[in-house]
C-alpha cells in the first residue's frame, strides 16, 4: 500500500508556481526536469491524446523550497 495523504495538501504546477513566486507553472517543470532533488509527482492525470496534469504534495515541494531559500 502506498503512503497516506492528505488530499487538500494535493497541488498542481500552477499553484506550486503561485505559491513559490513564480510567474508561470513551467517553471515548475523546470525545476522538476532539472534538480534531482525537487520531489516526484505522486500522481499523473489524464495521458492518453490529452495533456498530462501532474499533481505534487505540498508538504513534499514546500521541503524543497525551504532547502533551496525559496520560501521560509
Amino acid at each position: 500500500m502506498g503512503r497516506k495523504i492528505d488530499a487538500e495538501h494535493l497541488v498542481g504546477s500552477g499553484e506550486i508556481a503561485e505559491r513559490l513566486g513564480a510567474r508561470r507553472a513551467s517553471h515548475v517543470h523546470w525545476w522538476w526536469k532539472n534538480d534531482d532533488a525537487f520531489p516526484q509527482p505522486i500522481a499523473v492525470l489524464g495521458g492518453g491524446s490529452g495533456r498530462k496534469t501532474y499533481v505534487w504534495y505540498w508538504p513534499d515541494v514546500q521541503r524543497w523550497a525551504r532547502k533551496r531559500g525559496k520560501i521560509t
